[in-house]
């Protein structure tokens, strides 16, 4: 048995009389939906053509929803209906991430995510979906489709069909009957001007304080189209009112949609990966020179190394918990795990990490001299695992191509290298170790480790930015950082003050005295880890500035 949908395009009126069955039968608060009705309009004054398309959650039998939630608040039925149960949910927006349709939000009362369930409720007493019953010209189809006595079957089995992103590979189970991709392509269209109901005031999650500043109500609206300069602001833009004959475009737009989400995972995310690079690179630093060299750490280097390590992974966990719209539940992730997660393993990374790093000052502290070799040994691989796994938390995210490179590992491994090099350089103006042996007269270990990484970190970029990254998502994107939104961060913050003056600087301090050595070096560390922030809030963000429905 495997319940799905089909959506019969040739029948479909666009009334919404689904998305209002689906908000009384649920109770759906205003600006969130299960259930919407996309319409596009396309074509040249006179020859055009409405197009609707109602969204919704798949179904998929791969749902990438379901792999990357961290406490099994979304599992699959017995029927292939995907479910969820909000008692669970710890609201991290991880599915929303996930899922290439856009179809999880955030529900603005009790903060946790929901989406379409089939109204499973209704399938276990033997009734339709509420949108099924309602749908006045049958065009939403519903049932078990392994049924070859069942309508749906019969349709799947004669009528040729599309389902949305395809490339996904998530298998899903909505279908469409005379489908057009200038509605089911998010990008064939542009999000970009002000539509139907598009513009409510809710947001979800961080972003609804965002939301409350971006929107528009029926009467701006109006107001701004009849201001003396034959326009109106949409989105920070002027956008100029248009004629009647220029109504219509040859590029499809929409002229009804859902409100956007906004970006989900906001500076807390960035933060977060900027501190994790540091409290596992503080560590990871001494430990890769330690077994280079065959040095053991020294005091004046250890005990900043574990404090500094504990302070940034607290403010870690702290930044993690922030970010989730139900932070009392955050203890679900090591209480209720679901291990295939990333979220569950990077959680027990962190947790584990914390805990050998008190053991290690521990065993120290008492010259337990067999024990701390064993733990300095566990803990040098644990915090590789700490600095990385992040990327492979982004790559469970399959809605945002642009976090599907196999670079990203890469990428995180070398930006915590880079930070803690950084933040032993700008330590040694305070606590100066250079002679100490650890880090060689001169510290020319860690000075040489610092500007390896930039020059990996600069090739990294440019593999993940040019080398990677087939589809037009991810290609819009690599377009935003560099020529668009985010550029001037990225060509000045990024490349030039975290990456290309601080090699610089590096290059030149050999030519300067010992103490202003020192100082040079400090302020080219510094520049690094403002850089390393500035890489990841941009590579953070701007994926999720590019529209899933």
């Amino acid at each position: 048995m495997k319940y799905g949908f089909i959506i019969d395009n040739r029948k479909c009126i666009g009334c919404h009389a689904c998305t209002t069955a689906c908000k009384s039968e649920h109770q759906v608060p205003v600006g969130v939906n299960r259930t919407w009705v996309k319409q596009v309009e396309k074509g040249t004054f006179p020859d055009t053509r409405r197009l609707f398309s109602v969204l919704r959650c798949n179904h998929c039998t791969d749902a990438p929803c379901v792999e990357i939630c961290p406490v099994e608040a979304l599992h699959y039925r017995e029927d292939g209906i995907v479910d969820f149960d909000k008692d669970r949910c710890i609201g991290c927006k991880s599915c929303m991430q996930a899922c290439p349709y856009d179809a999880l939000y955030i529900d603005p009362e009790n903060h946790t995510a929901a989406k379409c369930n089939y109204c499973a409720h209704r399938i276990d007493v033997g009734l339709e979906p509420a949108c099924v019953n309602v749908c006045p010209e049958h065009a939403i189809i519903s049932g078990d489709m392994e049924n070859p006595e069942t309508e749906i079957a019969q349709l799947l089995a004669r009528q040729p069909v599309k389902v949305r992103k395809p490339e996904k590979a998530t298998s899903p189970n909505l279908f469409y009957i005379d489908a057009d991709d200038a509605s089911l392509v998010p990008t064939a269209t542009d999000r970009g001007h002000v539509t139907l109901w598009g513009s409510q005031a809710l947001g979800v999650g961080h972003y609804a304080k965002e939301a409350e500043k971006m929107a528009f109500t029926n009467t701006d609206v109006i107001a701004e189209l009849v201001n003396l300069n034959g326009g109106f602001e949409a989105n920070g833009k002027k956008v100029k009112a248009p004629k009647s004959a220029e109504v219509l475009v040859e590029m499809p737009k929409r002229v009804y949609d859902g409100p956007d989400k906004g970006i989900l995972w906001g500076w807390e995310v960035p933060a977060y990966v900027w501190t994790k690079a540091i409290s596992a690179g503080i560590f990871l630093v001494p430990f890769l020179l330690s077994f280079f060299t065959g040095q053991s750490m020294i005091e004046t280097v250890f005990w900043p190394t574990i404090a500094i390590g504990l302070f940034f992974l607290l403010m870690t966990g702290l930044f993690l918990i922030k970010d989730l719209d139900r932070p009392d539940r955050f203890a679900y992730v090591l209480l209720r795990p679901h291990w295939r997660s990333w979220l569950v393993k990077g959680g027990y990374s962190i947790t584990a990490y914390g805990g050998l790093l008190t053991l290690l000052a521990v065993s120290y502290f008492f010259g337990w001299t067999v024990v701390f070799d064993v733990l300095f040994w566990i803990t040098g691989f644990v915090s590789i695992m700490v600095a990385v796994y992040t990327a492979f938390l982004f790559a469970q995210a399959k809605g945002r191509d642009f976090w599907q490179s196999p670079a990203l590992a890469v990428h995180m491994l070398v930006h915590s290298l880079m930070a803690g090099s950084a933040t032993f350089l700008i330590l040694d103006l305070f606590m100066p170790w250079k002679d100490t042996g650890f880090f060689m007269t001169g510290h020319s270990l860690l000075v040489f480790l610092l500007a390896i990484t930039l020059l990996v970190n600069l090739f990294t970029m440019l593999v993940e930015l040019t080398m990677t990254h087939p589809t037009k998502d991810a290609k819009l994107v690599v377009k935003m950082i560099t020529k668009g939104r985010y550029r001037n961060l990225f060509w000045a913050g990024v490349l030039l003050i975290g990456n290309i003056l601080p090699f610089v600087l590096i290059l030149l301090s050999g030519n300067t005295g010992v103490e202003m050595q020192s100082v040079v070096l400090s302020i080219a560390a510094l520049m690094v880890l403002v850089g390393i922030y500035f890489t990841e809030r941009i590579w953070v963000e701007a994926p999720q500035r590019i529209p899933l429905s």
